[in-house]
């Protein structure tokens, strides 16, 4: 997993923990001792507040793994790895995963995250820290309220056990995570073949009955998702065909379907019944700017310019919300630096 040129989804809950640490410079002498000139020198070291008493080697070492799990992309991130293999070499990286289990078990997820990325980026060979970092941000989403903060874990999650599921194609557990991550998104056949790839794999009779259920009832949706991708692919009729059938049942109330049938209804020319669809999305889903946007369209198609300029109105008003949560995420992220 590529914990350095990729998007750093989640350290923006992740920095304001550099608030626990002290940076400073060790001293030319000691450099010299240690023969750690070339890798340290004129670079910042991290030392935690509370083991300011306490400097040691190995104290050090934790600490710059700590500054690059939550920042992987840290201005002395290569300086601070060549330091932790110089002085302990790349098996660090399972004491780390250790203190993440650990904190995982406490429930301390952001700690658990923390060590996990920082034995990625040490031993970039550790399939066992990317599972473990799959499943400590499965369980702080799983546990999250505010629905970026789900969202951003959740797809950290699914990329881990999707990594884990490619490196060590015989560990069934990473297919029973991935399966249930494809679920959250809604990607019922993505689901249902990993699933059955875990019920090939797995000897766990506890976990086979448990899948072997939930595969039992995913066949209406996978049905469904079939007529989301006819209506992307262009084959409106056959989309609507297949989801209309669901329109009163217990899928009645998922927003995909209601946004799906608008947009195919739309796209053949039956923008009155788009419209009552899009309608049911907004009940289902009222932030949802891509169907007020659809609705925009409609209604200056229609030349009522009253309705749409209120959803145009509501989709700003949606958009500055977005815009000043991004602005505050921003400034927590500064004031960690300072």
């Amino acid at each position: 997993m590529d914990m350095i040129n990729r998007e750093d989804r989640i350290g923006m809950y992740l920095r304001p923990h550099v608030d626990d640490f002290v940076f400073d410079e060790l001293s030319e002498g000691y450099l010299e001792r240690t023969g750690l000139g070339q890798i340290l020198s004129g670079v910042s070291v991290p030392v935690r507040k509370k083991d300011l008493g306490n400097i040691s080697t190995l104290n050090i070492a934790i600490s710059m793994a700590f500054i690059i799990g939550i920042d992987p992309g840290f201005k002395f991130r290569d300086n601070y790895v060549a330091y932790i293999i110089k002085c302990f070499g790349k098996n660090f990286a399972q004491g780390l995963i250790a203190d993440g289990v650990e904190a995982a078990q406490k429930k301390d997820f952001d700690h658990a995250c923390i060590q996990f990325r920082a034995a990625i980026i040490i031993d970039p060979d550790s399939v066992d820290a990317v599972y473990c970092y799959g499943r400590a941000c499965k369980d702080a989403y799983e546990l999250g309220e505010d629905e970026e903060y789900i969202a951003r874990f959740k797809l950290e999650s699914i990329e881990a056990f999707e990594e884990v599921t490619m490196r060590k194609p015989d560990f069934a557990e990473g297919y029973y995570f991935l399966g249930y991550g494809y679920i959250n998104l809604g990607l019922y056949i993505k689901a249902k073949l990993t699933w059955e790839e875990f019920m090939k794999l797995s000897d766990d009779q506890g976990k086979k009955k448990e899948i072997g259920e939930r595969l039992a009832v995913l066949d209406e949706p996978v049905e469904i998702e079939k007529g989301y991708n006819m209506i992307l692919s262009g084959k409106y009729a056959d989309g609507i065909e297949i989801l209309s059938k669901y329109t009163d049942s217990r899928f009645k109330d998922w927003w995909p379907l209601w946004y799906y049938l608008g947009t195919a209804h739309e796209a053949i020319g039956m923008e009155d019944v788009a419209e009552e669809e899009f309608k049911k999305v907004l009940r289902l889903s009222p932030s949802n700017i891509e169907t007020m946007e659809e609705l925009v369209k409609i209604y200056n198609a229609w030349g009522d310019e009253s309705s749409a300029e209120k959803y145009r109105n509501k989709i700003n008003i949606v958009k500055d919300n977005i815009r000043k949560d991004k602005l505050t995420a921003e400034e927590i992220k500064k004031n960690s630096y300072n």
